[in-house]
């Protein structure tokens, strides 16, 4: 007989960048519970909770606040992570072994929670701070219940200031990859339930400070083995009579129209040649004399026949760019990732665009600054372990980006690293005056290579191919609407903490905002050497919304 012993429950407030492991109890942290917020953000919080009874129990959830209109509840589910890191660590990583980590967002939907036995989880709270709740402070208490009774609960204040947060000014793209969607959801591309999906996820991507969209002229050329190929996603149809190319542009219009309609500013048109060096064309099908066929990929190199292609489709679609006013706000890439060994071959696929992208931006992600000095490139996107090459050659109006690449010292997000490491970006970004930043996974569901499709809720590492938390941003829900993540939350708070320290130089001075930033720094802040506390970044932006307060009202 086991004895029955009085079960009891806890639950502790912690911040949204604390993550909540099942074998290890939270610390509660008073200097980093302090929440404030503008209009025009969502802000969260977290609430973990236990209990210590025999097996587990579902029990209700209640949010009681004056804001309960405006709050939104998920769990923080764990996921399996088999690479967690690279191999090589710094002193900034919360576990180095495979294992369940906290990530997956998941909506309350009948109102009850799992409380595992001995475990600890958490409940992620949102607030969607709008111009319809006044200035002031609030209270949010949130509740366990057993059978009507509350067994455990938290209070949580917040402070709304009554000053709306600019418009996002940073170009902010991750890679949509079209046909991970077509491939989990089984739907054939762009089919009338693709494009269903696609507007659903464009939605959240905007919701969350995306504004710039990879689009698919082609398939894109990126993550596939040589000669193999990814499903094929092709807005452009081609035909080839007699040797002569034709170009229908219907569904990069259903596209452009759908990106407009979700938010979408900017626009990246797929890579024109394969990626690691452009020595191919990427793939693409036609109708020839009346028959599907590929008529470029890995078969065929980058300049050749495919030049004449190029020819004959860019001043086509540079045409349709304008009649869609959307030429100004275009972006070019030629090849993803470039080493300084294919400085050559990346030379050469350059040159035989000749100047058919002339008042144009080309862009790529690259880390040698040779590009540039050669002149090959007009917007260089270094990795943020790499940038400071370009800084120091004085070059301003800088885009950045970061992956699995970058894993030292530097920020990034990975499910391994404290979500500090994420959220710092913001501060990092501001510094250096970066215009626009940029990421390859927001929906990545396959493995390295593109080689077979995965389920992102049981492989969350391309296959054991980079740290989880690199290949994609939101996994796909059953309801063909993105599931968020801790990491998509807390890079939208590194954006919102940028447009907030935007607006109080606008209501002060850049000098006022970086001592704020820097003033009780050891040494100045750098994109490898920064602040790793929670309690630095959650403090910093209760300053900044008070000088914002001051200065703004």
């Amino acid at each position: 007989m086991f004895e029955q012993k009085k079960i009891t429950y806890k639950m502790k407030l912690l911040s949204s960048l604390a993550k909540v492991f099942q074998d290890e109890e939270p610390v509660y942290q008073m200097e980093c519970q302090t929440l404030s917020a503008l209009w025009g953000e969502t802000v969260s919080f977290q609430a973990a909770y236990t209990g210590d009874f025999f097996m587990r129990e579902r029990l209700d959830v209640e949010v009681v606040s004056p804001l309960k209109d405006y709050i939104r509840v998920r769990t923080v589910e764990q996921v399996p992570v088999g690479r967690a890191t690279n191999g090589i660590v710094d002193d900034n990583y919360l576990r180095t072994e495979p294992g369940l980590y906290p990530d997956l967002l998941r909506d309350v939907k009948d109102g009850k929670v799992i409380v595992c036995s001995n475990q600890w989880r958490s409940l992620w709270i949102d607030i969607e701070v709008t111009k319809d709740i006044a200035p002031g402070n609030y209270e949010i208490e949130v509740r366990l219940k057993k059978e009507g009774d509350v067994v455990a609960s938290a209070k949580q204040r917040l402070t709304v200031i009554g000053v709306e947060l600019p418009k996002q000014k940073i170009m902010h793209t991750e890679w949509m990859h079209a046909d991970c969607l077509a491939d989990y959801y089984h739907v054939d591309v762009f089919s009338e339930e693709h494009w269903k999906i696609l507007e659903n996820y464009f939605k959240e991507y905007v919701k969350r400070g995306c504004n710039m969209m990879l689009t698919p002229l082609f398939t894109s050329p990126l993550d596939t083995a040589v000669g193999l190929e990814r499903t094929t996603t092709q807005l452009i149809k081609v035909e080839v009579v007699k040797g002569e190319y034709r170009f229908d542009f219907s569904k990069l219009k259903r596209w452009i129209d759908l990106c407009k309609k979700c938010g979408i500013e900017y626009y990246e048109m797929s890579h024109l040649f394969s990626q690691w060096g452009a020595k191919y064309a990427p793939k693409v099908v036609a109708e020839v004399d009346g028959k599907e066929e590929k008529i470029f990929g890995w078969h065929t190199p980058a300049v050749g026949e495919y030049t004449r292609f190029l020819k004959a489709f860019l001043p086509q679609l540079i045409e349709k760019l304008k009649e869609w006013n959307i030429d100004q706000v275009t972006y070019f890439h030629i090849s993803d990732e470039p080493r300084e060994e294919h400085l050559e071959s990346y030379r050469a696929a350059k040159e035989s665009l000749g100047n058919m992208l002339d008042g144009f931006h080309t862009f790529d992600a690259l880390s040698s600054y040779e590009f540039y000095r050669h002149g090959l490139i007009d917007k260089p996107i270094p990795g943020n372990n790499e940038i400071e090459e370009f800084l120091e050659h004085g070059l301003t109006d800088m885009w950045t980006y970061y992956c699995t690449g970058q894993f030292y010292e530097v920020s990034n997000r990975f499910m391994s690293m404290p979500s500090a490491r994420n959220r710092i970006y913001g501060v990092q970004l501001y510094k250096y005056k970066i215009i626009g930043i940029l990421h390859w996974g927001y929906n990545f569901y396959n493995s390295q290579f593109s080689i077979e499709h995965i389920n992102p809720y049981e492989v969350t590492d391309a296959g054991n191919a980079f740290p989880s938390g690199d290949p994609f941003l939101v996994y796909p829900g059953a309801d063909r609407n993105p599931e968020e993540s801790i990491r998509m939350m807390v890079h939208y708070e590194a954006l919102t903490d940028l447009r907030a320290l935007e607006l109080l130089e606008s209501l002060t001075s850049r000098e006022h905002v970086m001592e704020l930033i820097e003033g009780e720094l050891a040494e100045p802040l750098t994109f490898k050497r920064y602040p790793k506390s929670d309690m630095y970044l959650i403090m910093l932006r209760n300053r900044v919304n008070k000088e914002i307060q001051k200065f703004g009202i």
